[in-house]
């Protein structure tokens, strides 16, 4: 059964620091495009960062150079890494394939960034 689950949100101050992960219970893992995703409130969700099998990662510019996404294929884990924090990173936070698959969306890990 294929399950994501997220952790590490929370409520920070802006400029400050959190770490997402995500348990990623799918198959072919290390062989998988992996994303973070985040969805702010009133907004479509959106593609924060990409990292490919091999180690290869792509940014949204409005977190390129805060931001990095990592993985552990040997714990079949994604990780995010959030420096600088700003409100407007403020949302919910998912990990999924990518390109994303529906059935995958897990409940995602909130992050509030206050001013």
């Amino acid at each position: 059964q294929v399950q994501l689950v997220e952790s590490g949100g929370g409520l920070v101050q802006a400029g400050g620091s959190l770490r997402l992960s995500c348990a990623a219970s799918i198959g072919f893992f290390t062989i998988t495009t992996m994303s973070w995703y985040r969805q702010a409130p009133g907004k479509q969700r959106e593609l924060v960062a990409t990292i490919t099998s091999g180690g290869t990662t792509n940014y949204a510019d409005s977190v390129k150079g805060r931001f990095t996404i990592s993985r552990d294929n040997g714990k079949n884990m994604v990780y995010l890494q959030m420096n600088s924090l700003k409100p407007e990173d403020t949302g919910v936070y998912y990990c999924n394939k990518n390109p994303n698959r529906r059935d995958y969306w897990g409940q995602g890990t909130q992050v509030t960034v206050s001013s």
